[in-house]
């Protein structure tokens, strides 16, 4: 609009005034649907969002899981290679010299395959942990730089380190064989037993992954609390034997020390592909703790995860 003054000039009137003066960022934001980026969804629509990921999550764990050895001369064969020299290593210290084949369930023509089955089964959750540490400091590029439910990262490397133990069941089925263990009925129980322990270490995972990510150091501290759980844990010795008869330890202190996942899913997969290894050797409640313990650490872990979503790759 405008109009002619005494002179002849032509002035401009004042501009119309517009339906969005006067509102906050805040306000108009809401007015037309804007949201911040990167902010955080429902907890409903995170799990929407990681199962239409679902092919790159899967996609991501398979080429991680090929990278991880592609400098080796030996390539993949480190996958099986190194949790046997672990394996090796733990027989002649506690099994040869620390004198750890007594009280093996079955006798002590069991405790290789005790031994090697405990070995890979903490494995899978130690290298999972190890792993979830990084996922987030160890792939800021690719935080930074995508779109994509953060989640995605520790559950590639859980799937991942849950291929690699697959890798290495087929060395364990074969010294099985070797010690005359053969398939039964009882072998089917590995199926819920890695379902379980799969659940677990994502959860876990997904802990280590948030604290990790505001505390890079925090990967430096992991391979020291690992150790020492892995001794905690009855991975090269009876633990209940040598907790009760060795050292006379208190009731308590055997029942907590039995209740801990990582024996608890050592327990039940010896239990499922072991001969001599009894339900008598199971600690009570295997699978109740077994299945608490996922459920607790998965499902806790992954909340703890998601709270923090729109800070990851931030600062």
């Amino acid at each position: 609009m405008s109009e002619t003054t005494h002179g002849g000039a032509i002035a401009a009137s004042e501009h119309p005034r517009s339906p969005d003066d006067g509102l906050s960022p805040a306000e108009l934001a809401a007015k037309y649907g804007l949201t911040v980026s990167g902010a955080r969804p429902s907890l409903t629509g995170y799990v929407r969002q990681l199962w239409e990921r679902r092919h790159f999550i899967l996609a991501f764990s398979q080429a991680k899981l090929v990278a991880q050895y592609s400098q080796a001369k030996l390539g993949q064969l480190w996958q099986v290679a190194t949790p046997l020299l672990n394996a090796a290593v733990y027989f002649f210290v506690f099994g040869i010299l620390l004198g750890g084949r007594e009280g093996t369930p079955g006798g002590k023509e069991n405790y290789i395959p005790f031994l090697v089955t405990g070995v890979f089964v903490f494995t899978f959750t130690q290298t999972s942990v190890l792993s979830g540490v990084r996922a987030i400091s160890g792939n800021l590029g690719l935080v930074r730089a995508l779109h994509f439910p953060r989640a995605s990262l520790p559950i590639a490397f859980s799937l991942q380190q849950l291929q690699q133990l697959l890798y290495s069941m087929v060395v364990l089925v074969v010294i099985l064989f070797g010690f005359r263990h053969f398939p039964d009925l009882s072998w089917l129980l590995v199926v819920p037993v890695l379902a379980l322990q799969l659940v677990f270490n994502t959860g876990l995972a997904m802990i280590m992954a948030r604290l990790g990510s505001k505390t890079p150091d925090l990967a430096q501290l992991m391979p020291f609390v690992m150790r020492t759980w892995m001794y905690a844990s009855g991975v090269m010795f009876p633990l209940e034997y040598m907790l009760r008869d060795r050292t006379s330890a208190p009731e308590w202190l055997i029942t907590a020390a039995q209740a801990n996942p990582a024996a608890v899913f050592m327990d039940l997969m010896r239990f499922a592909l072991i001969d001599g290894y009894t339900v008598a050797d199971l600690p009570p409640y295997s699978w109740a703790l077994a299945a608490g313990w996922a459920v607790l650490v998965g499902v806790g872990g992954f909340v703890f995860f998601w709270k923090a979503e729109e800070r990851y790759g931030r600062g």
